[in-house]
């Protein structure tokens, strides 16, 4: 894991806004139906076409608020558009992610989703 990732948690706890996400029974269920590994090979697809292209179709609409875990866990670690990606994790707009960032971002994602799990919020 990045060694950014816990820190960029923990300073996420600390937003109002950011730590009101939670995981709904039917995300906790869909966990347990498809397993982690596949959980995050949809957070890889998403980022992936969603948030790294250059110009994101739709940026700062393109991630809605319920509907996938992946979706969520976005939202809680402002990694939802390029806007939060840029005030939060000072990922610049206008050029498109790397495979670092991509790697970045996907590693906020699950260490969010793994964290609801190991705190019983699961």
């Amino acid at each position: 894991m990045n060694a950014q990732i816990p820190q960029a948690l923990e300073s996420l706890k600390k937003s109002t806004f950011r730590s009101k996400f939670k995981l709904s029974n039917k995300d906790r269920q869909y966990i347990r139906d498809k397993g982690i590994d596949t959980i995050r090979q949809h957070a890889i697809d998403f980022i992936s076409t969603r948030i790294a292209p250059q110009y994101p179709k739709n940026d700062g609409k393109q991630t809605p608020v319920r509907g996938h875990t992946v979706f969520i866990a976005q939202h809680a670690t402002a990694t939802c558009c390029r806007k939060c990606l840029h005030k939060w994790h000072g990922i610049g707009k206008g050029r498109a992610l790397n495979d670092e960032e991509i790697e970045f971002v996907v590693g906020l994602v699950m260490g969010w989703i793994e964290g609801r799990i190991e705190e019983g919020k699961f």
